[in-house]
Order: structure tokens, then sequence, then C-alpha cells
């Protein structure tokens, strides 16, 4: 049961194959018995899990039920959740109890989802490896000497591993995205906008995004439908029409036009890697779509400007954690500037504190039109570009990597090249478009992923094609032999 999908597991609750309560305690089973060799989660929640398996089973024998009323999932520890710890993997918030909800845990409460628990993380979400947290790195399934992906690994190994059927990230730069292709998982990164940022702790405000990490398309439809929507409560919140995400998963994909832009397919892309994507090409293919290549020549000014862009907000959004209203507190403060110094000093990781002060310098006096408003501006080219590529096609597919996962402490201690990493993903996020990636393949016995990026709001498009290569393929199915 335990290898089911979020949409296998709607059938088997509804048929009373199985209970809310004993589905929950196996995968809390399977949490206590893996967790520790893999560190995917910060925080259990079985008190709580089982009291809301009991009441989801209640509401299901009353006839209340949502199609995922009492399916254990996950959260990533950077949304407030009501009594339980947040802590976004940093020391900074160690004793940190939210004291509300963040939009997305109202809208799965709402909906019947159990809470398993709050999964490991890059510290503030800073990372592409998951070994910035302060709880220590989380280990890759299928290979615990290698990274998961960051800054979402957390929940993309507890997918991996079936310790839960589906988890919930964020993304700034593809730390959905990233995560998913180390791990062989689905992951989408919605439409900037579509899913509400409310309550989730802010990294870069213009850039972060929430999204689904699931096993199959189809469970990220089911997951988009309980958790996209505005919300009045935050700003940058899009008041765009819902879709109905499964109703398209069935269409048919003949006359999809694809574009393959030639900057994701040169210098720097593993050969295997290229060769598996080009066979997952050909599997759409297959299916009636037809393909051209296009450029987005800026694509390699996109880390530059990215890592002006995100430092200049985190240096602002994490400017409250001072140690005065909540959070970690230094020791016996001598005055409040020692309070202040010593409290950050003290409560931030070592990357944090690098991406502070990179944002700090770019947005200081004389250095904020020569690096911060120009790296505004080549954003703008980005986006413009993507808008000239879609006049002309449907959706762009590319590697979501250029390589599969790496080892543990291979890049920890050269930061470029980590950040290098995200090179075919952070376009999205600069741009604000929506892409999703899906499993493609192995290398050397490691899971690739296929990115598909399209036009704003088209979640529910590529959301159906991934689901018709998912049924031409058996990628998405593979469990790690440990974990089987």
């Amino acid at each position: 049961m335990y290898q089911s999908t979020l949409a296998q597991l709607s059938t088997a609750l509804e048929s009373g194959q199985i209970s809310s309560a004993e589905l929950t305690r196996l995968y809390l089973a399977r949490c206590h018995k893996f967790n520790n060799s893999l560190n995917c989660f910060i925080t259990l929640n079985e008190e709580l899990a089982l009291q809301q398996a009991k009441y989801a089973d209640k509401q299901r024998m009353a006839g209340n039920a949502t199609p995922l009323t009492g399916i254990p999932v996950a959260q990533k520890d950077i949304f407030c959740t009501n009594g339980i710890k947040t802590s976004c993997g940093s020391k900074m918030l160690d004793n940190f109890i939210a004291p509300y909800d963040a939009t997305i845990i109202e809208r799965m409460n709402a909906a019947g989802l159990i809470i398993l628990g709050k999964t490991n993380m890059d510290e503030f979400a800073m990372g592409s490896s998951n070994e910035t947290s302060f709880y220590g790195p989380v280990k890759n399934p299928w290979d615990k000497n290698h990274v998961p992906g960051g800054s979402s690994g957390g929940s993309a190994s507890a997918v991996a591993a079936r310790l839960c059927p589906a988890a919930t990230g964020t993304d700034t730069g593809g730390s959905i995205r990233q995560p998913a292709s180390f791990c062989g998982v689905t992951g989408l990164k919605p439409t900037y906008g579509r899913v509400s940022r409310y309550g989730m702790i802010a990294f870069a405000s213009s850039l972060d995004q929430a999204g689904p990490m699931t096993q199959t398309a189809e469970d990220a439809a089911l997951m988009m439908n309980v958790i996209a929507g505005f919300d009045q409560r935050d700003s940058t919140s899009a008041a765009h029409p819902v879709d109905d995400y499964t109703a398209g998963l069935n269409d048919s994909v003949a006359g999809l036009r694809i574009g393959l832009p030639t900057q994701y397919f040169g210098e720097g892309l593993d050969s295997d890697i290229a060769k598996l994507i080009e066979d997952g090409i050909k599997e759409l293919e297959k299916l009636g779509a037809t393909c051209r290549e296009i450029e987005l020549p800026n694509t390699a000014l996109s880390i530059p400007a990215y890592y002006v862009v995100a430092p200049a907000e985190c240096s602002s959004n994490l400017s409250r954690f001072d140690g005065v209203r909540f959070g970690y507190r230094c020791e016996d403060p001598k005055d409040m500037s020692d309070l202040y110094l010593r409290s950050r000093g003290e409560g931030f990781g070592k990357e944090v504190k690098r991406r502070i002060m990179i944002g700090t310098y770019v947005l200081s006096a004389g250095y904020y039109e020569a690096y911060y408003l120009k790296a505004q501006r080549v954003r703008h080219l980005i986006s413009d570009e993507f808008q000239t590529a879609f006049n002309d096609i449907d959706v762009i597919a590319s590697p979501t990597t250029t390589a599969a996962a790496f080892k543990l402490n291979e890049k920890i201690n050269d930061p470029i090249s980590m950040y290098f990493s995200d090179i075919y993903t952070v376009s999205a996020n600069l741009a604000g478009l929506p892409a999703i990636s899906i499993p493609a393949g192995f290398v050397k016995q490691l899971p690739v992923g296929m990115q598909l990026i399209g036009n704003y709001f088209t979640e529910s498009r590529l959301l159906n094609i991934a689901h018709q290569y998912q049924k031409m393929t058996d990628w998405h199915q593979q469990v790690p032999r440990e974990f089987q």
C-alpha cells in the first residue's frame, strides 16, 4: 500500500480497503524505520496525525470526504503550521512554534489531508543540495552518499523512499524541480502567484513559489486542485481562474509544438542525460507532438541575475530575525548592538550569511544601480525572450539538471559550482513561469528528470503532457531497492 499513488490511495479509502488511521500508522512506521538514515524529516507529528486520521475516517463515514480526505502527506518545514515547530532548517527558528497556519496548510487541512510531519530543507531555502540545514544533510534514497538536491530535498527524499505519497515544496530558483530530478519524483513549480505565499517564510519574495512533489503528474494535479487559488491575504496572489487540474489529463497531445532551446543542450550537459531527454522527447513525438529548436540567448545571464536579485530580497526578508521578537537569542547580551550581532551571527549558517552579505552589498549606495537595477533589466529580457518563444511553440522541453545527483560534500565548499547546478531552472523563476520536472531515466543508477516549461497559468497543459508521457514510460514507478 505504501507504494500507491495519491489516486490509488483515494480509491482504496473510498472502497474501504483501508482506513485513514491504518494508512497513517503504516507511513509513520516507515518514517520511524528509515528517517534516521535519510534525515528527511525534522519533525514527526505522530499524535496529531493519528487524531486527524480518526477524524478523516469519521468524515468519510458521514459522506463528507473530498478525494484526498484521510491521505497522509508531508509539509516542507517552511510553511507556518499552528502549534508545530516551523524551523526553516535553521538554528534561528529552532524554538519557533508557529501561531497560525499558512494558507497552503489551511487548504490541505480543509481537504482532509493528514500532516505526517515537517521535512528537512536547506536553511531558509538557500541551497541546492540540502546540506545547509541546521539539522544535518538529507540523503538521497537512491544512493545515500549523494545529495537529494535542494532546497526541498527532504520532501523529495521522503516521496522517493515512499515515506509519504506526496509532499509540499517551494521553488525559488529550482528548489522543487532540481531535487525532484535528483530523487526521481515529479515536481511542479506553478506560475508565480498561483499558490498563496501567505504563511510561507520568505526567502526571495518575487521568486518564491510553493508547489507539489509527488510520484506522478496525476497526483500533482490532485494536489493542485487543493492548494491553487487566489488569497486576499497574499498581495502577490493572482486573481486568475483556477482550473480543474485533473480534467484534461487524458487529452491528446497531438499537434503539441515543443521548443528545444539550444542553450539547454550545449556545453556542460552530461551526454547520457542529453540522450535520455532526446528519448523522452521521442516518446512525445510518438503521441503526435512536433519539435523545433529555439533560441533563448540570455540563458547564460540567468544565474548572475538570480544571484543578485535573490540575495537582495533575502537580506531584506531576513532582517526581521534579530533576536528580539521571536526565534534564537544569544545569551547575556551586553547591549542592543551585541544582541543583534551575536543572535544573527550564532543563529544563521554560513550560506545564509553569505547571501545576506551579497544582498546588502548590491542594495547599498553606489552599487544599487550597478548591480540590482541591472539584474532586474536582465530579468525583463529573459521574460520577454520566453514570451517571444511562446508565440511559435506551446511548451519548452529540456533537461532539469546538467548532471545527476552529486556526492555529499562534493560542492559544499565551492558555492559557484553549486549555484550553477540550477542553470536550467532559474530562468522560469525569474520570468514567473510554470515548470515541471518528471522522471526520465537513470544515469549510473541515479535518476534524472526532464523539464517542461509553459506559458503563464498553463499548469493544466503541463500536467496533461507529463501524464501522457508517464503513461508511455515507467520511470516514475521506480523505487530505490532499500525502500521497496
